[in-house]
């Protein structure tokens, strides 16, 4: 079954809506705080629809469901961690209440009233390369999806026309998807990005449910319950064949353990990212900083903290949903994997009209996350790259112009390393390691600068460099050696964090022995708005 006319109706009558949204919110963009922070005009309604949408996409759906499929309910232990932590942000309002208070629009930023102009500039360097590469993966996940769960051939070829090369169905689909999301991103920016993340947050949320209660009619709640027992306790066996040649045998680990499942080591690496994401993650922090004022980034963490169980959960039944049906059917079809299987199963399940509005609620998850991530970095790289190298500010239509420029640049880096790049392992493990090439040192330095008076730039270099050396060399190794050999994404994460902690530690307490890398503030200075 391929798509029929009402799914395409519906995707049409969806795209088009958002788009015109998107563009016609150009007219209120007078400068660069307007195009990134939104006028920092946020309120609390907007911001939860805003982050909620930006925080779920095609790539979310697909590594939560991956979980699921691999590890059943077990799988969904890292949302209900980012659900504990997120909370515990909004009730104290740790980090978050001075980093609003201080008037920034980045992270970065706030180290230089802190630390000095090349600590920043350092910093927005790490940002990039761990949020880029973080990023790369969004497209081709994002493909993956939308070519099984229309039952589209992936691999079918497009000639392009007076080019002399070809395309498969599913770069061109990812390509023009990326390009819609552009055209309002560079247009609108962030005022684009939450009028049309609040529009993808409706028709997103509608789709999530929808289906999931689909997926529980289709199994039953207690026979997937009772099929999770069963498949653990009979060693239940499936073959990824998504790489020619390469078949891989998964077997689903204990549903309902995640100590038994990942072991005590990766279930507290994922307690300490969950609390690093959420005060660090620029993309997350970016919704912070348009807030109407500190109170109102409190109440959107509260409110948005339940979330994150449903972005892990929901999408994780999807995934057990199926591995059971495969499972009863004797196996994958030829060319899936753990991370097509659910789309594939999706596609049997779901029938005319239905299959338009998750395909649509699906586009509304990965455009809302592009665009929000495209704004973000574009936004790290002008405020905290090139902004502290210029000898004086440039005229408001120029920076407006580079930072359109730049979303533009992004863009295009993601096509060409987006589609081509092979995952080593688990996408979770993938995204949870690039992002700790950052998160690791800056939310040592975040904490540091708001907390700690004698932290100072000696620190802040160290635990930036330190912070990224484990994360870098898991990508590194993990591409060149055999499987057996690979560093596990716990071990990388985990001493980033360390290497992180002890460089802040020890750099600032050698750098106060030797009279060197005072800090450029107090961190009592840093808090006040």
């Amino acid at each position: 079954m391929v798509l029929a006319p009402i799914d395409w109706t519906i995707i049409l009558v969806y795209l088009v809506g958002c788009v015109a949204a998107g563009v016609w919110m150009r007219r209120y963009v007078r400068n660069v705080e307007d195009f990134a922070v939104a006028g920092r005009e946020m309120d609390l309604n907007l911001g939860v629809a805003s982050l909620a949408a930006t925080e779920v996409g095609i790539v979310t759906v697909m590594y939560t469901a991956e979980n699921g499929f691999k590890n059943g309910l077990a799988g969904a232990t890292p949302g209900l961690l980012a659900c504990i932590m997120m909370l515990l942000v909004g009730v104290t309002g740790f980090v978050i209440v001075p980093m609003r208070n201080a008037g920034v629009m980045t992270i970065p930023e706030l180290f230089e009233k802190r630390f000095g102009k090349q600590v920043r500039w350092l910093a927005g360097v790490v940002v990039i390369l761990g949020g880029v590469l973080n990023m790369g993966i969004f497209l081709r996940l994002g493909g993956d999806f939308l070519m099984y769960v229309s039952g589209l051939d992936p691999k079918h070829t497009i000639e392009v026309p007076g080019a002399g090369f070809q395309l498969s169905m599913l770069e061109a689909m990812m390509t023009g998807l990326l390009a819609v999301v552009l055209l309002y991103t560079a247009l609108g920016g962030m005022l684009s990005v939450l009028i049309t993340d609040y529009l993808q947050f409706l028709v997103m949320g509608a789709g999530i449910v929808v289906t999931s209660v689909l997926v529980i009619w289709n199994v039953g709640w207690s026979n997937l319950i009772h099929g999770l027992w069963e498949a653990h306790a009979t060693g239940a066996r499936l073959i990824d064949t998504s790489i020619p040649g390469q078949p891989a045998e998964i077997a689903m680990a204990h549903p309902f353990n995640p100590i038994r499942t990942f072991g005590w080591g990766w279930v507290t690496w994922q307690a300490m990212l969950s609390m690093a994401i959420v005060t660090t993650w620029q993309t997350t922090i970016a919704r912070v900083l348009a807030a109407r004022d500190a109170s109102t980034a409190k109440a959107i963490y509260r409110r948005t903290s339940f979330y994150y169980v449903g972005r892990f959960g929901l999408p994780g039944l999807w995934g057990i949903g199926a591995f059971l049906y495969f499972w009863s059917k004797g196996g994958l079809p030829e060319g899936v994997g753990s991370l097509t299987a659910m789309p594939a199963y999706l596609h049997t399940i779901l029938g005319p009209g239905l299959l338009g509005i998750v395909i649509a609620a699906m586009l509304a998850a990965e455009m809302s996350t592009d665009s929000g991530y495209l704004l973000t970095w574009a936004t790290v790289i002008y405020n905290d790259i090139i902004s502290p190298c210029l000898r004086k500010p440039m005229a408001p239509w120029a920076k407006l112009l580079t930072v359109r420029l730049l979303v533009l640049a992004i863009g295009a880096f993601l096509v060409f390393y987006g589609l081509w790049y092979q995952l080593p392992g688990a996408a979770w493990d993938y995204l949870a390691v690039t992002g700790n090439i950052y998160m690791a040192s800056l939310f040592t330095l975040l904490v540091a600068a708001l907390y700690w008076p004698r932290a100072n730039s000696w620190g802040a270099i160290a635990a930036i460099i330190l912070g990224a050396i484990g994360p870098i060399t898991f990508l590194v190794v993990n591409a060149v050696v055999e499987k057996k050999d690979q560093i596990s994404p716990e071990t990388a994460g985990w001493s980033a964090f360390g290497m992180a902690f002890a460089g802040m530690i020890f750099g600032s307490l050698i750098g106060q022995a030797m009279a060197k890398g005072k800090p450029a503030s107090s961190p009592a200075t840093t808090n006040k708005p």
